[in-house]
């Protein structure tokens, strides 16, 4: 909970009104939503959009390689975050940054839910013209110093989303993140993206395979300590964690088909089961069994994040400046 706020679950002074308001006009609360459910509505490559109602048992801590912005519809979300125990009520919204771990359970008996969107960082780089990713310290944000377009791409999470709205979610995002993010940091030499960018795409080709740091200065030609702070830098985390994440992102995918653990974990390049299990919590805070019981078979049109390829986050950069 934040420094000075009041008792667990009440909500700040003047913002019940407030936050009402937003969720009228914006989102549907989901009223009477119980246990863990989890919705994935239509995404594009590099966002995946989510309704999710808990009750009982929260997330275990955990971390994901993308950006987390979502806005909590009812009852009071509660999470550590950086050391402290934090609270978003409804209305208001949380920004998480790639690779920071958190948990998530409910402020009160009565559970919680919110909507949200997963962007893949490189998204976010394109948008921002190749700076250093922005870092929001304070997670939990009121909603009339949040962009009410951000609402709007959670209103209806299964309508389709086109190139178009693609570049506009990312310049929205970039934007807000931008807008709460922590002074600048120290001036530092220009990421080299481009080499940047060609490290990433060797590993997302085929996450199966573990490259020696070899293969990587030779893609990049920078040396492994450069491009380990500037993968870090450009991306939100380190090669190795990016592999991992997108071994995960194939089975989820599996996952939900219903493949067993056991022949995904072998499927996507994981030792065991087990292996598959430890990451797959670390990740998204549940076991895959009782993820894949909340998420529910795959509907139609729903997508799951996928990392944007070099290729599509050109077209991004090169979007005509009306869309910009």
């Amino acid at each position: 909970m934040r420094p000075g706020s009041a008792r667990r679950g009440a909500a700040p002074p003047g913002a019940a009104g407030h936050n009402r308001e937003v969720l009228d006009r914006h989102l549907p609360t989901d009223p009477g939503a119980t246990g863990h459910r989890l919705r994935f509505g239509a995404g594009a490559e590099g966002i995946e959009r989510m309704a999710a109602s808990l009750g009982g048992a929260g997330f275990a801590p955990h971390r994901h390689d993308t950006y987390a912005i979502g806005m909590t519809l009812h009852g009071v979300q509660t999470f550590r975050y950086r050391g402290q125990r934090r609270a978003c009520r409804p209305g208001e919204w949380h920004v998480l940054h790639p690779d920071e771990v958190h948990d998530g359970v409910a402020g009160t008996d009565a559970g919680f839910g919110y909507r949200i969107l997963y962007l893949d960082p490189y998204l976010i780089q394109q948008a921002l013209g190749g700076a250093p990713l922005p870092f929001v310290p304070d997670p939990v944000i009121r909603p009339d110093r949040m962009d009410p377009r951000l609402a709007d791409w959670l209103r209806d999470i299964d309508e389709p989303l086109d190139d178009v709205h693609r570049v506009e979610i990312a310049l929205a995002v970039a934007d807000a993140l931008r807008r709460h993010a922590a002074a600048p940091p120290v001036r530092r030499p220009p990421l080299a993206m481009p080499a940047l960018s060609r490290v990433r795409d060797l590993i997302a080709t085929d996450p199966t395979v573990r490259h020696p740091v070899e293969a990587f200065e030779a893609v990049a030609g920078l040396d492994r300590w450069t491009l380990a702070r500037q993968f870090r830098a450009a991306f939100g985390t380190s090669p190795t964690r990016f592999r991992t994440m997108r071994q995960l992102d194939r089975a989820r995918v599996l996952l939900r088909a219903g493949r067993s653990p056991a022949t995904v974990a072998a499927v996507v390049g994981f030792a065991d089961q087990s292996h598959l299990t430890r990451m797959f919590k670390r990740a998204y805070g549940l076991p895959p069994a009782t993820w894949v019981a909340a998420a529910g078979p795959p509907k139609p049109g729903a997508q799951l994040c996928r990392a944007s390829s070099t290729a599509s986050s050109a077209a991004t950069a090169k979007a005509p400046a009306a869309i910009r």
